[in-house]
C-alpha cells in the first residue's frame, strides 16, 4: 500500500475554498468514478472520497487544503502518476479561484 499526502496553503476565505475543495470533489466523481461525502463545518470542511483501491479525505480549512489518500496494491504501482494528477488539478482549482478573488 501507498500513502499520498498534499498540502497546499491558499489565501482564499473559507468560502472560496469550501467553493474549490467542492469542485474538486464533483471532478473526482466525474472524471475518477470516486464515491464523495462532503460535510461542512464551522472551520473546516472534510471530503471523503474512495473508490476499489482507493480511500482518503481532504481538509480544506481557511488557510490549508490537506489531502491524504491510501492506495490499495494494485494501485500503488501506479502511485507517482496518481499524485501528480491530483497535485494538478489541485493546484488548478486552487490557482483559479486565487485569480478569481483578485
Amino acid at each position: 500500500m501507498a500513502d499520498i499526502h498534499i498540502t497546499r496553503q491558499h489565501s482564499m476565505t473559507l468560502g472560496q475554498a469550501r467553493k474549490a475543495a467542492f469542485k474538486w470533489a464533483e471532478q473526482a466523481e466525474a472524471k475518477f468514478d470516486m464515491a464523495c461525502d462532503y460535510q461542512v463545518g464551522d472551520v473546516s470542511d472534510v471530503c471523503s472520497f474512495s473508490r476499489s483501491g482507493v480511500t482518503g479525505t481532504m481538509t480544506v480549512d481557511k488557510d490549508t487544503f490537506v489531502l491524504t489518500a491510501k492506495l490499495g496494491f494494485l494501485l500503488s504501482a501506479f502511485k507517482d502518476p496518481i499524485e501528480s494528477e491530483i497535485v494538478k488539478n489541485l493546484d488548478a482549482l486552487i490557482d483559479q479561484k486565487a485569480v478569481k478573488k483578485a
